[in-house]
Parts: C-alpha cells; sequence; structure tokens
C-alpha cells in the first residue's frame, strides 16, 4: 500500500492513524473562534486543521444567494454564506497563528477560483469534498495543483468513485469513507466500506465522521482507517448548521487519545505468548 506525506506526516498503513479537526464554517464567521478552535486542536493532539472556501457566486448562484434565509448575518441565504466565508486578511492570519502552533492547515475549496486563492498559501494538501466528487472539472483543477489529494466519497455510488478516482490518479490520493448526513445515523455509517475502498483502489483510506459520539470513529481506526476527519467546535449548542454533529473540546482530547491507544492494542497480527502471559502460564496450565 503506498503512503502520502503531508507536511513530513507519512499517510498509510504502519504510520499513526493522522487526525484532522475540521474548523470548516463553525469558526461564524469570528476569526477569535477560529484561533481558539485551532487551540482546541493543537491541545488534543490532532495533526491538521481544515477550513472550507469558496466562491459563493460560482457554487450557489445568484437565485439561491438571494433566497430569504434568517440569520445573524441577514435575511438571504447571501447573507449567511458571506459573513461565513473569511477572506484573505483571515486566512494570513490562519497561516501565521497555524505556523505558531505548529499545526498544518489546509482547506476544501468547492471551485476552482477557491484552489487557485489557496494556492498562494502554498498548502500542503488539497481536500475534496463528498459533494465535489463528480464535478470532474475541479478535480482535474485540484489534480494540477501536483499536491496530495485527500477525497471524501459520501453520497456516491462505487461508479461515481471510480470516475474521481481515475481522473485524480491513485498517486498522492487518500480516500475517506463518509456517509453525507448531519448527524449520520449509525446503521448508515457502513464501516465495513473502510478496507473494501483500500482493497479496490489500492489507497490509503480513511474515514470522515458526521456521526454523534466517538465509538465509530475509533470502530474506523480498528478497521484500517489511517486518517481520521471530524468537526469541531466550541459547543454543540451553538449556532450553526455543523455544530450538532461536531466534535466538542474534550471528546477530542478523548477521541485522540482513543486513537492511540487502539492503534497501541492493534498488534501485528501474529499469534505469539506475551512475556506477561509466561508466568501465568507457568502457573496456571497443566499440560505444557
Amino acid at each position: 500500500m503506498p503512503e502520502v506525506i503531508i507536511n513530513g506526516a507519512r499517510i498509510g498503513e504502519g504510520s499513526p492513524c493522522y487526525v484532522i479537526a475540521e474548523i470548516g464554517i463553525n469558526h461564524n464567521g469570528d476569526i477569535d473562534i477560529a484561533r481558539r478552535l485551532v487551540d482546541v486542536a493543537a491541545i488534543a493532539g490532532c495533526q491538521a486543521v481544515k477550513f472550507q472556501k469558496r466562491t459563493l457566486e460560482i457554487v450557489y448562484g445568484e437565485a439561491e444567494l438571494a433566497r430569504p434565509r434568517e440569520s445573524p448575518f441577514g435575511k438571504t441565504n447571501g447573507d449567511l454564506k458571506r459573513g461565513l466565508e473569511f477572506g484573505l486578511g483571515q486566512y494570513w492570519e490562519m497561516q501565521r497563528y497555524c505556523r505558531d502552533k505548529s499545526m498544518t492547515w489546509f482547506a476544501s475549496c468547492w471551485d476552482e477560483r477557491s484552489v487557485d486563492f489557496i494556492e498562494q498559501f502554498n498548502p500542503p494538501a488539497y481536500k475534496i469534498a463528498s459533494a465535489c466528487l463528480t464535478d470532474e472539472k475541479l478535480l482535474a483543477h485540484h489534480r494540477r495543483t501536483g499536491r496530495p489529494l485527500i477525497m471524501s466519497t459520501g453520497m456516491s455510488t462505487t461508479e461515481q468513485v471510480d470516475r474521481a478516482v481515475e481522473q485524480l490518479g491513485t498517486e498522492n490520493l487518500v480516500l475517506l469513507h463518509t456517509t453525507s448526513a448531519y448527524p449520520a445515523k449509525l446503521e448508515d455509517l457502513n464501516l465495513r466500506m473502510i478496507p473494501k475502498l483500500a482493497e479496490r483502489y489500492g489507497v490509503p483510506v480513511g474515514y470522515s465522521g458526521h456521526e454523534v459520539g466517538l465509538a465509530t470513529s475509533l470502530a474506523a481506526v480498528a478497521m484500517g482507517a489511517c486518517m481520521v476527519e471530524r468537526h469541531i467546535t466550541l459547543d454543540r449548542a451553538m449556532w450553526g448548521s455543523d455544530q450538532a454533529a461536531s466534535v466538542e473540546p474534550q471528546g477530542l482530547m478523548k477521541l485522540v487519545r482513543d486513537i492511540r491507544a487502539v492503534e497501541r492494542a492493534l498488534g501485528d497480527g501474529v499469534k505469539t505468548v506475551s512475556s506477561d502471559e509466561v508466568p501465568i502460564m507457568n502457573k496456571l496450565r497443566r499440560v505444557a
């Protein structure tokens, strides 16, 4: 199985699980909240934080932006989307702050112009959202950057994933098994897809979770996920569409701690007698 290297970290079988704290738009347009979320990720021991970048007029169109929608930012959907979108100055501040915290950051870009925007920050990777998996022009634009790519596979058929992987190539690609519901029902997670994706495409496979709770992310690691991505929030009761399916600070610390415990417990799959078992064996076993 090939490895993918992001900012010096190896992602693949035999390497520690790479944990991404998805800030997304949970900063609610507030740079101070974004900084606090970076702090949360750093304290928990995550390897990276991730944001979302959109060119609103391209992604949504005039009619969708003009649609009535009440929010703290105004009375239309456009007011909401513009309020949640970071601009150039805010991203430079995030670049500076993440470097101060020794935290890798990158973004999921929902259109070609957003890829070009993020390129000026020399990101170590890009994330491709499940919603963009069928956008062949956007996939090609990502591939032309030559950077490692992480692609979620939610709301997609096997045939659609096949076409996307063919377009991106398997070099420097990580796939994330995903169920695109917020929050996702446990019975819809289908974690058995993790080893199947690895077998089918021959690339590192991880898990992007949108469910409530942590147990399923740990199960994903036990099933071979080499990367785990979870949305994070300061408080699940905060305003915002992604907050309820996000992990709070204490939960994130527990998640990273328990991922490392699962990794230690998995072993190498070779049946042996451990050194701690020998005195117990000698004491309790009548027949050698």
